[in-house]
């Protein structure tokens, strides 16, 4: 083990316990509980090894002095009513300077008004639905001056569906389309979205078009008019355990048509609920752990060191909250300030490339335009690539993805 993780590792042990009058607050959020609680949990600790690796390093510098990072930890339980009380309480807290974190749209929709607000600025790190920056398009007067505080570090719904019909549709020539939604919003953005793709697609049809709710355990009456309809792939929208049921009933009905969904395919409790019948799933990914690029090795040692594990529950959700969070302090230390505007600022205008787990942040993020959405967006199609579950992880699914994402940063 390199210096560098072990210092790492070092400083986060003392992280939870730090707090001092020359520290500066960060709320860190997400469902650490329940059934999205792999995601929430690989965020929060993803962001954390940010945090402790930037107090190692002395901390962030505002004038003349350095401060370390405090984070402030958050349980949403990926309830929209506690994540609603949530963003209350950290928008009312004067000395949290920001908020990274949040894994569900509903948990989203119901908070993010209290940031807006309080003008305090917040990264999505997780949440890709649709409606989750949707919301801002449609509410021109929460925004006064065309300000918005919110921004997003994962790959939107419509950047993973477009990957991810390509791969059905383009280079497998599957044309009869099986979809499977949760009813949550997220569940519902991501089948309105995946629906208005393939309507505007002559050659496509959509055989079955099946809802589910959270806690399902047999998804055999769905599954089973997609078989009958002669469904050629079965596309699941969910975030939780539900997505093994989905796997788990198609083996048992013996449906030979692939499976696609979105980047939660690659969430632990999925892999391991499923077991053998997640093999062949795929499903959009922003981070693969795989020693493919000198970060991300760096990364997954640091990560695997500090959190004792061999395989990170979400990497995705890790890597996006490592990277969101040094994007974020990289924001602070350029504002010169805790000020919300200034870091809001300093967000859409980031003079410094910053290092992350994924890729060098080159300005990811430019002035809020709601005809331009992509503005608060980080991520663009180039930066997602198809993952493949195999054995309990997820590895690339083409061999030529993993050589375009490493040569994006030369």
């Amino acid at each position: 083990m390199n210096s560098r993780i072990t210092v790492l590792a070092a400083a986060l042990l003392g992280l939870s316990s730090f707090a001092s009058a020359d520290s500066i607050k960060i709320a860190v959020t997400g469902p650490f509980s329940g059934g999205s609680a792999p995601m929430g949990v690989s965020t929060r600790d993803g962001a954390k090894l940010a945090i402790a690796e930037i107090n190692a390093a002395g901390g962030l510098k505002i004038g003349a002095k350095k401060f370390t990072i405090e984070a402030v930890e958050r349980d949403d339980e990926a309830k929209n009513e506690r994540g609603a009380l949530v963003a209350q309480e950290l928008a009312s807290m004067n000395d949290v300077v920001a908020v990274v974190g949040t894994a569900n749209t509903g948990v989203v929709l119901a908070g993010d008004k209290f940031y807006q607000q309080a003008k305090k600025p917040r990264i999505i790190a997780i949440s890709s639905g649709t409606a989750a920056m949707g919301q801002w398009l449609k509410e021109p007067n929460l925004i006064p001056k065309g300000e918005l505080y919110i921004f997003r570090f994962s790959a939107n719904d419509g950047v993973q569906w477009d990957l991810m019909i390509d791969e059905a549709v383009k280079r497998q020539g599957l044309k009869k389309i099986a979809i499977l939604a949760d009813d949550t919003n997220y569940g519902v953005s991501g089948r309105d979205d995946l629906m208005k793709r393939f309507a505007a697609m002559s050659e496509v049809e959509v055989v079955a078009n099946e809802k589910f709710s959270i806690g399902s355990k047999d998804m055999s009456a769905q599954l089973l008019k997609a078989k009958l309809a002669g469904a050629q792939a079965i596309f699941a929208v969910g975030v939780g355990p539900e997505l093994a049921a989905i796997s788990l009933g198609m083996n048992k009905l013996g449906i030979k048509a692939p499976m696609f969904g979105s980047w939660s395919l690659s969430m632990s409790n999925f892999l391991d609920n499923a077991g053998a019948s997640a093999n062949g799933a795929m499903m959009p990914q922003t981070f693969i752990q795989e020693d493919f690029t000198p970060r991300a090795k760096t990364f997954i040692a640091a990560y695997k060191a500090a959190y004792k594990v061999e395989r990170i529950p979400s990497p995705v959700s890790a890597a996006q909250g490592y990277d969101a969070m040094k994007v974020l302090a990289a924001a602070i230390e350029q504002a010169g300030s805790t000020d919300g505007k200034a870091i809001k600022d300093a967000l859409e205008n980031l003079q410094k490339p910053v290092e992350g787990a994924i890729a060098k942040w080159v300005k990811p993020y430019s002035s809020w335009d709601p005809a331009k959405p992509e503005s608060h967006e980080a991520f663009r199609k180039e930066r997602v690539v198809v993952g493949l579950a195999r054995d309990g992880r997820v590895t690339f699914a083409h061999e030529e993805d993993k050589k375009r994402v490493e040569q994006l940063d030369r």
